[in-house]
């Protein structure tokens, strides 16, 4: 399914067992969305990655499709937007079906209420394959590696670095390594790190990328349990000629995932002929828990997405929850490595992220348990680090809903100037609200009676804005973050160059 012309330009390192080491700045195991959405990062902060992938070539299924709208933010500033848009749709209202009659609707996701902060309102259906394919061209653009066909059968640390091994090429040698191989975690298991969780239901599910005929394409299908079976879903998967057929089998039960098997199903539990199942075109069987690593972090070695969270796919949170790690811990990465920022830096990946799986894994169980709904927590837009050691508020007698150090930095647009254009990019951005006259951008100081962060460790970058009050925001100064969280506020400029410089310290 790698149609991109564009994928071409990805490097694969040939066999050979006698060859030294290759070296790189980080290694990064795993080709899925959170490896690949790393390896952007760090490319366009000119840091050398090696993405390796045990398989021949990228996954070839959907099982990951909803991107909700924070992933959306983030993939923006990753530069895929466009492609992203072009290859997905809205979540279609389901019909629910009984003896082949249509006899309600479904709404996967309840309505967002429009805000100018947050310009993604509502999940976008992307088959995973297709966010994969596009995230690989991405990273072509930059000059990206990702070596397939290459296995990890270890790895090891010291002071200076990771060194990793391969059934077949070469040894790995790398300043950092991220693991994003997957729950059953090559990497997680060498280094001896726990999994803790639980059954989500015992009751085994399949999942299939199929061809069929005779429903439209406009809406999800649900068929609700038949006595002695469970329920089957089948979605239109956008912009494809494909659906998904979703099934649940009663506890004990192989699932069957040849093109019989599916037919069966289709063919017991809906209104369609088993014949008008046509081509299987991907299919697995799962059985929903929900686990966390016991760390994230062992020394030069971090893990990252479903190597160190598993999820229920009921609530479409495990592919955006995955990303989101890799979003938090590029920039971190880049500071140590190219900008001078103290090693500590990297400590703030687990302090921030293990908080934040905990709680979308708590979700995505209530979820599938009917014990929650799809609906303002899903989209993540309230995700945010106001304990982390990097969330510093100098603010005094804020409202309880107000803005604070720490919360995602919301979009909109003041005085001519919009806040996610300026946001984009790979640097910091210290944004003045209401504070004075006038409105503009610029870097460095650029602006009068603003300190020059620029240069200090960590933040070689700095953008400069100021906009007219916005009450999103409230008046005040705020030093934005690479991934779009506020680091520091404070009504003036006090504490502001103490905060920059404990960045370096």
């Amino acid at each position: 399914m790698l149609g991109s012309a564009a994928l071409n330009n990805v490097k694969e390192n040939a066999v050979d067992t006698h060859a030294p080491a290759h070296h790189t700045d980080v290694l990064i195991v795993g080709a899925g969305p959170t490896g690949l959405a790393l390896a952007i990062d760090l490319a366009r902060r000119g840091v050398a990655a090696l993405v390796v992938e045990r398989s021949g070539s990228l996954f070839p299924g959907s099982r990951g499709k909803g991107l909700q709208p924070r992933t959306l933010e983030v993939l923006d500033d990753l530069g895929v937007h466009d492609a992203i848009q072009a290859a997905g749709a809205s979540y279609p209202v389901g019909v629910i079906w009984e003896d082949g009659v249509r006899t309600g609707e479904h709404r996967m996701f309840d309505a967002a209420v429009p805000d100018e902060g947050a310009p993604y309102a509502e999940p976008w259906m992307v088959p995973q394959w297709r966010t994969q394919e596009i995230l690989a061209a991405r990273l072509a653009e930059l000059g990206g590696e990702i070596a397939f066909g290459r296995e990890l059968t270890g790895i090891e640390q010291d002071p200076e670095g990771v060194t990793a091994a391969f059934v077949s090429g070469p040894p790995v040698r790398a300043r950092y390594a991220v693991a994003a191989d997957g729950g059953r975690s090559t990497v997680r298991r060498a280094l001896g790190i726990g999994m803790t969780g639980e059954t989500v239901d015992p009751n085994p599910m399949l999942v299939a990328d199929v061809r069929l005929e005779g429903l439209d394409r406009d809406h999800m299908h649900v068929f609700p349990p038949a006595e002695g079976g469970g329920y089957l879903a089948i979605w239109p998967l956008a912009a494809t000629e494909e659906f998904q057929v979703v099934a649940q089998f009663p506890e004990g039960t192989e699932p069957d995932l040849s093109l019989e098997g599916i037919r069966k199903v289709v063919g017991a539990r809906s209104h369609l002929a088993p014949g008008d199942v046509k081509e299987v075109r991907w299919a697995s069987d799962f059985r929903p828990r929900a686990a966390m690593a016991d760390r994230f972090r062992d020394g030069r070695i971090f893990l990252a997405g479903d190597s160190a969270h598993v999820h229920s796919p009921a609530g479409g949170q495990g592919l955006n929850t995955s990303v989101q790690d890799a979003y938090n811990l590029g920039w971190k990465l880049a500071a140590v490595l190219r900008e001078g920022a103290r090693a500590s830096l990297l400590d703030t990946y687990e302090e921030e992220r293990l908080p934040v799986a905990a709680e979308m894994l708590g979700l995505s169980t209530r979820i599938h348990r009917g014990e929650a709904r799809r609906g303002e927590a899903t989209r993540q837009l309230g995700i945010g680090y106001r304990d982390s050691a990097l969330a510093v508020e100098t603010r005094d007698g804020l409202a309880e809903e107000a803005l604070r150090a720490g919360d995602r930095a919301p979009d909109g647009v003041r005085g001519g100037v919009r806040l996610f254009e300026e946001f984009r990019g790979t640097h910091w951005t210290l944004l003045t609200v209401g504070t004075g006259t006038g409105t503009g951008t610029g870097t460095g100081t650029g602006l009068p009676d603003l300190p020059d962060l620029s240069g200090l460790p960590g933040l070689a970058a700095v953008r400069t804005v100021r906009i007219p009050s916005y009450e999103a925001y409230g008046d005040g100064l705020f030093l934005i973050r690479p991934d779009g969280h506020v680091g520091w506020a404070g009504p003036s400029m006090e504490g502001l160059a103490s905060y920059a410089a404990g960045i370096a310290a």
